[in-house]
């Protein structure tokens, strides 16, 4: 019961700043500058079929092929520096450089390099979601008190051992963080790449409709882009509940 009550405030928050669209949005009236809330919602039920069984696959397809790349490149690249403190000079900087570099920039040439196929956007993805990954998790392994290292050394720990007994429990925390910063930027990139070259996918359709001047159809792929990072976000919250249930304890 407290749960649910903790989402009120947001609820509300959320209905307010709606209502206000609405009212603004009438009072212009100009659709294809601003347009209202229920104009979105009509123009997603009306194209809800190519949305829902073309553009949304497309776009979701994007999603978990690039985020599933970030976590294994992400998490191997941190295990790898935390194990390592020459590993760890070669490529922290190199992570920390190809976060200067604009993606929009970049993504053209990713069309190039792979025309539209799906791996110019799956590149874009992994590009913005594998730095917080590998950061986090890296700082997550780093957690851990050398002083509790050594008295498990002391007690004839191996060195497997302090990894999935000590560091592997102090970084998952610091994982599913990183996760719920990944995820939303995840669904970003696929949209990015599709903008700017595909044949398919929510950013595709939002693109096309913007050269149509219709508004609603702009922010109709908007829309279910945020209702699925936040469906995202929950699944994570949900297995980072059942995996570190432990830190409730603390």
């Amino acid at each position: 019961m407290k749960r649910t009550l903790t989402h009120v405030p947001a609820v509300l928050t959320a209905l307010i700043l709606l209502a206000a669209w609405e009212a603004g949005a009438r009072w212009l009236d100009a659709m294809y500058i601003l347009p209202s809330p229920t104009a979105i919602l009509q123009k997603i039920w009306t194209v809800r079929s190519v949305l829902l069984a073309v553009h949304l696959p497309a776009t979701l397809l994007v999603t978990v092929i690039g985020l599933g790349i970030s976590i294994v490149l992400g998490t191997g690249l941190a295990v790898l520096m935390s194990a390592s403190k020459w590993m760890e000079s070669i490529f922290y900087p190199l992570l920390v450089a190809s976060q200067t570099i604009p993606t929009t920039a970049l993504a053209p040439l990713f069309v190039l390099w792979f025309g539209y196929s799906i791996w110019s956007k799956v590149v874009v993805t992994v590009l913005i979601t594998f730095f917080p990954i590998a950061v986090n998790t890296y700082d997550g392994l780093r957690s851990v008190k050398k002083e509790w290292e050594e008295l498990l050394f002391t007690y004839g720990a191996s060195k497997r051992a302090l990894f999935f007994k000590l560091k592997l429990p102090a970084a998952l925390p610091y994982f599913f963080s990183a996760l719920k910063v990944a995820v939303p930027m995840s669904v970003i990139g696929a949209a990015i790449g599709e903008w700017l070259g595909a044949q398919a996918g929510l950013g595709y359709f939002s693109k096309r409709m913007m050269t149509q001047l219709d508004g609603a159809g702009v922010f109709a792929p908007i829309v279910l882009l945020s209702l699925l990072a936040m469906l995202f976000v929950g699944i994570v919250s949900l297995l980072e509940k059942k995996w570190i249930h432990w830190r409730n304890h603390l």
